[in-house]
């Protein structure tokens, strides 16, 4: 494959991202490759060149290593110390912002806890209802400016 081949995003591209957003929703992880390409009736080849061209463009990202979804935001296709729970499912979330996100994206009350890596190793139990964050005064910090998380997603 080309780097050009890469360049653009076509229909089908948002075709295979919708897919992607639809099953992880229903499954609480994002769907391989191959998964991908049966439901959608395409090659492995073109549905890889779909999940590359959307992560060039920031709409998925890529493990870099497996090439499998890291992280189609706010979900996160590993496990994290931010779970949220709606619907009848438990999903992963990439971050503090994330976990807040998912919820958001649904249009859904959830239950979150969110293990802290501070001094403390705090375990943060939050409630999202009637679309107001519902704990007892945290805060979340975020040490990078938006324009910098892509910086290095998985670390920032």
């Amino acid at each position: 494959m080309h780097a050009n081949d890469l360049d653009g995003v076509d229909d089908l591209d948002w075709a295979v991202r919708a897919f992607v957003y639809d099953f992880l929703v229903d499954n609480e992880r994002p769907p391989t490759v191959d998964e991908a390409a049966v439901a959608l009736g395409l090659t492995h080849e073109r549905a890889d060149t779909a999940y590359q061209r959307l992560n060039r463009r920031h709409a998925l990202f890529l493990d870099p290593e497996t090439l499998d979804i890291r992280m189609a935001h706010p979900f996160s296709g590993i496990s994290t110390p931010f779970r949220v729970r709606a619907n009848g499912h438990g999903y992963w979330a990439n971050c503090a912002w994330d976990m807040l996100g998912i919820p958001a994206a649904l249009h859904v009350d959830a239950e979150i806890e969110a293990h802290v890596t501070d001094a403390q190793h705090t375990h943060v139990m939050l409630s999202i209802s009637g679309n107001q964050v519902h704990g007892h005064g945290e805060l979340v910090h975020f040490p990078l400016p938006f324009q910098r998380w892509y910086d290095d997603l998985i670390d920032t």
